[in-house]
């Protein structure tokens, strides 16, 4: 795998750890994401607009006014795409060269 097969979307980290907290669940409201992931509603909202226009999140509001919530669900591309991002992370990892041993080794 290359640099090129890492998903460009899910590069930002704040992204990826949001679609990896989604991707673990049917649901997940907004309140409880900002929570998890300690950033403030800013970022947060900023991070899953990206996400849901890349089309790997759904994003269904419920009530109104003060009572009003977010809820993101996870897509089938949204599914694929994070899973094809960690095997491009981890076949890096998996496959980077090794820099030849020292004397201090």
């Amino acid at each position: 795998m290359t640099l090129d097969q890492l998903d460009p979307t899910l590069n930002n980290p704040k992204r990826l750890a949001a679609l990896g907290v989604v991707v673990t669940s049917a649901e997940v409201e907004f309140v409880f994401l900002r929570d998890a992931l300690t950033l403030n509603d800013s970022d947060l909202s900023k991070h899953m607009s990206a996400l849901a226009a890349a089309g790997y999140v759904t994003v269904r509001k419920t009530g109104k006014g003060r009572s009003r919530q977010t809820w993101y669900k996870v897509t089938r591309q949204g599914r694929s795409s994070i899973s094809r991002h960690i095997a491009a992370l981890n076949a890096l990892v998996d496959n980077a060269p090794r820099a030849p041993a020292t004397a201090a080794d």
